[in-house]
Protein backbone atom coordinates (compact mmCIF):
# COMPACT_ATOMS: atom_id res chain seq x y z
CA UNK A 1 0.00 0.00 0.00
CA UNK A 2 1.23 3.45 -0.87
CA UNK A 3 0.18 6.23 1.49
CA UNK A 4 -0.97 9.11 -0.70
CA UNK A 5 -2.70 11.14 2.02
CA UNK A 6 -2.83 11.13 5.81
CA UNK A 7 -4.98 13.72 7.55
CA UNK A 8 -5.82 14.39 11.16
CA UNK A 9 -9.60 14.21 11.68
CA UNK A 10 -10.50 14.55 15.35
CA UNK A 11 -9.39 13.95 18.95
CA UNK A 12 -11.84 13.18 21.72
CA UNK A 13 -12.40 11.16 24.86
CA UNK A 14 -15.86 9.82 24.05
CA UNK A 15 -16.62 7.00 21.64
CA UNK A 16 -19.94 8.62 20.80
CA UNK A 17 -18.04 11.58 19.31
CA UNK A 18 -15.89 9.46 17.00
CA UNK A 19 -16.47 10.00 13.25
CA UNK A 20 -19.98 8.93 12.26
CA UNK A 21 -18.97 7.07 9.11
CA UNK A 22 -18.67 3.46 8.02
CA UNK A 23 -15.00 3.85 7.11
CA UNK A 24 -12.99 0.87 8.44
CA UNK A 25 -10.73 1.56 11.42
CA UNK A 26 -7.45 0.09 12.60
CA UNK A 27 -6.51 0.92 16.18
CA UNK A 28 -2.95 1.17 17.50
CA UNK A 29 -2.36 0.75 21.21
CA UNK A 30 0.38 -0.23 23.64
CA UNK A 31 2.10 0.63 26.89
CA UNK A 32 3.40 4.14 27.37
CA UNK A 33 6.79 4.75 25.75
CA UNK A 34 6.49 1.78 23.40
CA UNK A 35 7.13 4.00 20.37
CA UNK A 36 3.56 4.18 19.08
CA UNK A 37 3.67 7.75 17.74
CA UNK A 38 6.99 7.12 16.00
CA UNK A 39 5.57 3.97 14.41
CA UNK A 40 2.47 5.81 13.16
CA UNK A 41 4.65 8.55 11.66
CA UNK A 42 6.82 5.90 10.00
CA UNK A 43 3.85 4.01 8.56
CA UNK A 44 2.35 7.17 7.07
CA UNK A 45 5.71 8.70 6.07
CA UNK A 46 4.69 11.84 7.98
CA UNK A 47 7.26 13.01 10.51
CA UNK A 48 4.81 14.82 12.76
CA UNK A 49 1.39 13.28 12.10
CA UNK A 50 1.30 11.77 15.59
CA UNK A 51 2.93 13.75 18.38
CA UNK A 52 6.02 12.14 19.86
CA UNK A 53 7.37 12.95 23.28
CA UNK A 54 10.11 11.93 25.67
CA UNK A 55 7.44 11.86 28.35
CA UNK A 56 5.43 8.60 28.46
CA UNK A 57 1.67 8.92 28.22
CA UNK A 58 1.58 11.87 25.82
CA UNK A 59 -1.38 10.47 23.90
CA UNK A 60 -4.42 10.89 26.14
CA UNK A 61 -7.26 11.00 23.62
CA UNK A 62 -8.75 8.89 20.84
CA UNK A 63 -7.10 10.30 17.71
CA UNK A 64 -8.50 9.60 14.25
CA UNK A 65 -6.43 9.99 11.08
CA UNK A 66 -7.92 9.49 7.61
CA UNK A 67 -5.56 7.50 5.40
CA UNK A 68 -5.89 7.54 1.59
CA UNK A 69 -9.45 8.84 2.04
CA UNK A 70 -10.69 5.30 2.71
CA UNK A 71 -9.63 4.07 6.16
CA UNK A 72 -9.01 5.46 9.63
CA UNK A 73 -5.85 4.92 11.62
CA UNK A 74 -6.81 5.32 15.29
CA UNK A 75 -4.14 6.32 17.79
CA UNK A 76 -5.31 5.25 21.26
CA UNK A 77 -3.95 6.23 24.70
CA UNK A 78 -1.39 3.89 26.16
CA UNK A 79 -2.31 1.62 29.02
CA UNK A 80 -0.03 1.92 32.02
CA UNK A 81 0.62 5.66 32.17
CA UNK A 82 3.76 6.73 33.94
CA UNK A 83 2.68 10.16 35.18
CA UNK A 84 -1.05 10.36 35.73
CA UNK A 85 -3.16 9.87 38.81
CA UNK A 86 -4.98 6.64 39.64
CA UNK A 87 -8.24 8.44 38.96
CA UNK A 88 -7.08 9.41 35.47
CA UNK A 89 -5.76 5.91 34.79
CA UNK A 90 -9.25 4.58 35.42
CA UNK A 91 -10.71 7.30 33.21
CA UNK A 92 -8.38 6.54 30.33
CA UNK A 93 -8.97 2.83 30.71
CA UNK A 94 -12.74 3.38 30.58
CA UNK A 95 -12.78 5.09 27.21
CA UNK A 96 -10.22 2.64 25.85
CA UNK A 97 -12.50 -0.26 26.69
CA UNK A 98 -15.53 1.71 25.51
CA UNK A 99 -13.84 2.13 22.15
CA UNK A 100 -13.09 -1.57 21.74
CA UNK A 101 -16.50 -2.71 22.94
CA UNK A 102 -18.70 -0.14 21.19
CA UNK A 103 -16.91 0.95 18.01
CA UNK A 104 -18.49 -1.06 15.20
CA UNK A 105 -16.14 0.42 12.58
CA UNK A 106 -13.13 -1.25 14.23
CA UNK A 107 -11.74 -3.94 11.95
CA UNK A 108 -8.57 -4.88 13.77
CA UNK A 109 -6.24 -3.69 16.52
CA UNK A 110 -2.46 -3.59 16.62
CA UNK A 111 -0.97 -4.13 20.07
CA UNK A 112 2.54 -2.69 20.27
CA UNK A 113 5.17 -4.24 22.54
CA UNK A 114 8.82 -3.29 22.99
CA UNK A 115 10.84 -6.20 21.61
CA UNK A 116 13.68 -5.52 24.07
CA UNK A 117 11.71 -6.65 27.10
CA UNK A 118 10.42 -9.98 28.34
CA UNK A 119 6.64 -10.51 28.19
CA UNK A 120 4.94 -7.97 30.43
CA UNK A 121 1.81 -8.96 32.37
CA UNK A 122 0.01 -5.75 31.36
CA UNK A 123 0.57 -6.55 27.66
CA UNK A 124 -0.51 -10.19 27.87
CA UNK A 125 -3.52 -9.21 30.01
CA UNK A 126 -4.64 -6.69 27.40
CA UNK A 127 -4.26 -9.27 24.63
CA UNK A 128 -6.31 -11.68 26.70
CA UNK A 129 -8.97 -8.97 27.08
CA UNK A 130 -9.14 -8.58 23.29
CA UNK A 131 -9.23 -12.34 22.80
CA UNK A 132 -12.07 -12.81 25.28
CA UNK A 133 -14.13 -10.25 23.36
CA UNK A 134 -13.17 -11.77 19.99
CA UNK A 135 -11.59 -8.53 18.79
CA UNK A 136 -9.11 -9.29 15.98
CA UNK A 137 -5.60 -8.04 16.65
CA UNK A 138 -1.97 -8.37 15.63
CA UNK A 139 1.15 -7.79 17.69
CA UNK A 140 3.77 -5.29 16.53
CA UNK A 141 7.20 -5.72 18.10
CA UNK A 142 8.73 -2.23 18.11
CA UNK A 143 12.32 -0.96 18.28
CA UNK A 144 13.74 -3.98 16.44
CA UNK A 145 16.84 -1.96 15.51
CA UNK A 146 17.85 -1.98 19.19
CA UNK A 147 18.51 -5.72 19.22
CA UNK A 148 20.75 -8.09 17.30
CA UNK A 149 18.82 -10.63 15.18
CA UNK A 150 19.44 -13.55 17.55
CA UNK A 151 18.29 -11.58 20.60
CA UNK A 152 15.20 -10.40 18.73
CA UNK A 153 14.32 -13.94 17.70
CA UNK A 154 14.82 -15.15 21.26
CA UNK A 155 12.56 -12.44 22.74
CA UNK A 156 9.79 -13.10 20.21
CA UNK A 157 10.04 -16.80 21.04
CA UNK A 158 9.65 -15.95 24.75
CA UNK A 159 6.43 -14.14 23.91
CA UNK A 160 5.19 -17.15 21.98
CA UNK A 161 5.92 -19.47 24.89
CA UNK A 162 4.31 -17.10 27.40
CA UNK A 163 1.07 -16.81 25.43
CA UNK A 164 0.83 -20.41 24.28
CA UNK A 165 1.44 -21.74 27.78
CA UNK A 166 -1.45 -19.69 29.13
CA UNK A 167 -4.78 -19.30 27.31
CA UNK A 168 -3.86 -19.14 23.62
CA UNK A 169 -4.14 -22.08 21.26
CA UNK A 170 -2.05 -20.34 18.60
CA UNK A 171 0.19 -17.30 18.54
CA UNK A 172 -1.46 -14.13 17.17
CA UNK A 173 -0.38 -12.64 13.87
CA UNK A 174 2.68 -10.43 14.43
CA UNK A 175 5.06 -7.96 12.79
CA UNK A 176 8.60 -6.81 13.49
CA UNK A 177 9.13 -3.07 13.25
CA UNK A 178 11.56 -0.21 13.70
CA UNK A 179 10.46 3.38 13.19
CA UNK A 180 14.00 4.66 12.72
CA UNK A 181 14.94 1.99 10.15
CA UNK A 182 11.50 1.81 8.44
CA UNK A 183 11.28 -1.90 9.23
CA UNK A 184 7.82 -3.41 8.95
CA UNK A 185 6.22 -0.54 7.04
CA UNK A 186 5.37 -2.50 3.91
CA UNK A 187 4.27 -5.61 5.79
CA UNK A 188 1.86 -3.77 8.09
CA UNK A 189 0.39 -1.55 5.37
CA UNK A 190 0.00 -4.45 2.93
CA UNK A 191 -1.78 -6.42 5.64
CA UNK A 192 -4.27 -3.57 6.11
CA UNK A 193 -4.68 -3.20 2.35
CA UNK A 194 -5.45 -6.92 2.01
CA UNK A 195 -8.14 -6.71 4.68
CA UNK A 196 -9.66 -3.60 3.09
CA UNK A 197 -9.75 -5.34 -0.28
CA UNK A 198 -11.62 -8.27 1.23
CA UNK A 199 -14.11 -5.90 2.88
CA UNK A 200 -14.95 -4.38 -0.51
CA UNK A 201 -15.82 -7.73 -2.08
Amino acid sequence: MQIKSAEFVVSNSEVAKCPNTMIPEYAFIGRSNVGKSSLINMLTSKKSLAKTSGRPGKTQLINHFLINKNWHLVDLPGYGYARVSKKNKKYFQKFITDYFEKRKQLISAFVLVDCRHEPQPIDTAFMEYLGERQIPFSIIFTKADKLKPQALERNVEEYKQALLSDVWMEFPNYFISSASKTIGQDEILNYIEEINSNLER
